[in-house]
């Protein structure tokens, strides 16, 4: 087995995706308000919210243990509601060499569909995929969502 993966997940949200892609897009800082459990705080390092390049630090907690990730904005595709995160420091480059999330948002449907996709490379075999945090950035997409279905209740 390569170093090399890929891990894909959709999960349907019933709150806006625009709203959604927003989020990710400009709004981060706002996602430890919705979901406090997983994400505590959210800070800019360098450049400015959404926009390509900037730097933004995130506080987490991943099976059970506070963690920190400094991610820069790799990409923004607003015509398909994309954004694409690099992460460049923290826990995560403990275990692999690169590490990439991408959250689209396909609001062509009835329901919205987020895809996240996890791109990495391994430090070595020993290294687990990814699946805990797949969850939990479906944790963390279902806290947004109830968060703004609670909002607009």
């Amino acid at each position: 087995m390569g170093l090399s993966g890929k891990l894909v997940s959709q999960i349907d949200i019933k709150s806006d995706g625009d709203v959604f892609h927003e989020i990710f897009r400009e709004r981060p800082h706002h996602i430890s308000d919705m979901s406090p459990a997983h994400i505590q705080n959210c800070d800019l390092h360098d450049g400015q919210w959404g926009t390509v390049g900037s730097v933004i630090y995130f506080n987490y907690t991943h099976d059970g243990k506070e963690r920190v990730a400094k991610e820069i904005i790799e990409a923004i595709d607003e015509e398909n509601k994309s954004v694409t995160f690099k992460v460049i420091e923290g826990d995560l480059m403990e275990l692999y060499k690169t590490f990439k999330l991408i959250v689209h948002v396909d609001t062509s449907g009835e329901d919205n569909l987020v895809t996240w996709t996890l791109e990495y490379e391994k430090l070595n075999e020993d290294v687990p995929d990814p699946h805990t945090l797949m969850e939990f950035c479906l944790k963390v997409t279902k806290d947004i969502e109830s968060h703004h279905l609670t909002a607009s209740a």
